[in-house]
């Protein structure tokens, strides 16, 4: 693997980390006052909304000359299918670890989950917007 990509991955693991971890304590705020899958989904977008900044600025460097609205609408496709993929996940472990570790605390079950679901969409979620959303050339798929 090329020394810049390998910086690029270490980038979007940062940013991705930072949008991860307040898209996470956002659902654990958001817990509080709605069911757990209500706020997942608003917390997702909230990280989504951190992420595409960070994308942008920090990890994508070939994407500043893309069309804003262009990377915009690619990167909340990719996220649709990202949010599934937390969202199944997280609300199955939920479902799944309940009955089995009925002395634990559901907060605590709905925090490990989430943190599970938001883990798995990372590999998928970089290469959608490494490949699509902040490709080299704008409006171009880029190849790895």
């Amino acid at each position: 693997m090329r020394l810049a990509q390998n910086r690029e991955i270490l980038r979007f693991l940062l940013a991705g980390g930072l949008a991860a971890a307040l898209n996470w304590i956002a659902r654990i705020l958001l817990s509080l006052v709605m069911p757990f899958e209500a706020a997942l989904l608003l917390a997702y977008v909230i990280g989504m909304a951190a992420g595409f900044w960070l994308y942008r600025r920090f990890v994508f460097h070939g994407a500043r000359g893309g069309s804003l609205r262009g990377q915009l609408a690619v990167f909340v496709a990719v996220n649709m299918a990202g949010a599934g993929v937390v969202l199944t996940v997280s609300a199955g472990l939920v479902a799944g670890l309940t009955p089995l570790l009925p002395q634990v605390p559901l907060a605590l079950v709905e925090a490990f989950s989430h943190g599970v679901g938001i883990a798995v969409g990372a590999g998928a979620n970089y290469l959608g917007h490494r490949l699509l959303t902040f490709s080299a050339r704008s409006g171009e798929p880029q190849t790895l």
